[in-house]
């Protein structure tokens, strides 16, 4: 398929942020995969990349992509400071009326990103997708032992932070900006325990949450280590316990402030007049 992607004009509708690190294997595949399925859409688009300080050639190959197509950006973080940082980041400084972070695996297919939007635009704040709920389609399902650390760490943080969440660490989610700038400019995790970290906050703000069920294929090659990152995800329960307690999540940074004042304004005028519609 030829892929035609038009520059990034102002008003951009979907912000794709994809985190990568060592990802050169597949980074191509992906970025083709997503700007098939964004240069079929009638809405403009933009893909951002932030690299997590890979020692691969995962910045190269995007790079490449940027050559040709002006709506990929890449965003580089040296060293290497984690998923939830690299997240954070894209979210803030994506453009789009609406963002969504995907992994770099596409283990959710693009294309579900229209589920989730159907919900951002009548009257949901945050959708995510959900590998739990009975609708959900899971073609090629992890290994026993994934499965179960995972309903593990997900009736944990059930218990303990979301109880009406079913599937919190499904790397796609989905926000109109407004939102997206009032959540991650709180977000305090670098790790992969980020995703408990924003949900929480999202909760404790007031919005609303629709939990999605999307078409998932595991991938074999999951960067997550079954021991030591199990480890930091409890790590980072724990952390964002105690954020929590000291009120780490009342007050936006105020170095964010200024910056998201603006964006505020001009997200509201477009959510409204998509609400009109």
């Amino acid at each position: 398929m030829t892929i035609e992607m038009k520059g990034v004009p102002k008003d951009v509708h979907l912000s794709v942020v994809i985190p990568a690190y060592n990802e050169e294997n597949r980074i191509g595949k992906t970025l083709r995969r997503v700007l098939e399925y964004l240069s079929d859409q009638s809405y403009e688009s933009e893909v951002v990349v932030v690299d997590d300080g890979s020692q691969d050639r995962t910045i190269e190959v995007v790079r490449e992509f940027t050559t040709n197509f002006p709506n990929v950006t890449v965003l580089d973080n040296v060293p290497n400071r984690g998923k939830g940082f690299a997240v954070r980041r894209g979210m803030l400084e994506s453009r789009g009326r609406f963002l969504l972070f995907s992994d770099a695996d596409l283990s959710t297919p693009i294309g579900e990103v229209e589920r989730l939007l159907v919900y951002l635009q009548n009257g949901y704040d945050v959708a995510i997708a959900s590998r739990a709920l009975p609708l959900a389609d899971i073609r090629v399902r992890q290994p026993w032992w994934r499965q179960s650390m995972g309903r593990t760490f997900n009736r944990l943080v059930r218990k303990l932070f979301l109880p009406d969440i079913l599937d919190s660490q499904c790397g796609f989610k989905c926000f109109p900006r407004d939102v997206a700038q009032q959540v991650f400019s709180r977000q305090r995790t670098d790790r992969f325990g980020f995703d408990v970290e924003i949900l929480w906050i999202v909760s404790k703000l007031g919005y609303r949450i629709a939990e999605v069920p999307v078409t998932w294929v595991n991938d074999p090659l999951s960067k997550v280590h079954p021991i030591r990152d199990s480890f930091w995800m409890l790590v980072d329960l724990l952390r964002v316990w105690l954020n929590n307690r000291g009120g780490a999540y009342d007050e936006m940074p105020p170095d964010l402030k200024l910056e998201t004042k603006s964006k505020l304004r001009e997200s509201a005028s477009a959510l409204s007049a998509i609400e009109k519609k």
